[in-house]
């Protein structure tokens, strides 16, 4: 079975703040800046409506056979609708099991109101059974189905009182979790450039929930505690192998704890 892990990051779509509130020349920071401002009036909150969303990152780990690998989708700096459509067409090349922490909540809707600005075709994802018999049962749209499963919301009991962030259900377990830059920093690298950093950071959400959805597989009885630790090992083993600075930060961080 083929299990992929991911996560977006995105910042302020400026282009549609500036139509939807009529804001004309300003630039993109006072845009942004107009944009939370009027979300704090509305809702008393900064976080924007999903619409107003843009993707800038999409990051992912595949366990397939006997490998485990991880990456960003796409190269810095591609076509939002770039970026989403390669998500999509692996999903159709794959079929994989999807795993995601608050993916039902925030990370799937966004990319499909995006995939829909952008003209993007994901078939496979949208399957509900008219196609293939098999899907109508198990499909990656039903909460109930495990073809998607969405951590946080399965570990609260389906109840948004329960829900605890990924940061610190991270912590908890002995994982790193955030590592100097948590998702309110991204529009402010965003402006800066530092795509890669972006990049980073949602690889290191993304073996968190990994992580944790291996622990989750233990919890239900799907892996054996010796399996697990194949699994904890053959994660570790990828980093060790890693040149990339944010693997060998994550690795270091690492309590062990498992």
């Amino acid at each position: 079975m083929n299990t992929l892990v991911f996560d977006i990051e995105t910042v302020p779509d400026v282009a549609f703040g500036r139509r939807l509130y009529d804001l004309g020349p300003l630039a993109d920071a006072q845009v942004a800046k107009a944009m939370f401002a009027r979300r704090r009036q509305d809702s008393g909150a900064d976080f924007l409506p999903l619409e107003q969303q843009r993707v800038v990152a999409i990051s992912c780990a595949l366990r397939k056979g006997d490998s485990f690998t991880l990456w960003s989708i796409g190269e810095p700096g591609a076509a939002e609708g770039e970026l989403i459509q390669r998500f999509f067409d692996g999903i159709a090349r794959l079929t994989p099991d999807l795993v995601s922490w608050n993916g039902s909540g925030f990370d799937l809707p966004v990319l499909g109101y995006r995939g829909l600005l952008h003209g993007v075709q994901a078939a496979r994802f949208w399957e509900t059974g008219d196609g293939e018999t098999e899907f109508r049962y198990n499909n990656y749209l039903q909460r109930y189905h495990w073809r998607h499963t969405d951590l946080m919301d399965v570990l609260s009991g389906f109840s948004a009182r329960n829900r605890v962030s990924l940061a610190n259900m991270a912590r908890l377990l002995g994982l790193p979790g955030k590592l100097g830059f948590d998702g309110e920093q991204v529009w402010e690298a965003f402006q800066r450039g530092d795509l890669i950093g972006i990049r980073r950071y949602c690889e290191t959400d993304v073996l968190n929930t990994y992580l944790i959805w291996l622990r989750f597989e233990r919890l239900r009885g799907r892996l054996t505690a010796a399996a697990h630790d194949a699994e904890i090992e053959r994660a570790r083993a990828y980093l060790r192998g890693s040149s990339e600075p944010h693997h060998a930060q994550f690795l270091a961080a690492w309590t062990g704890a498992s």
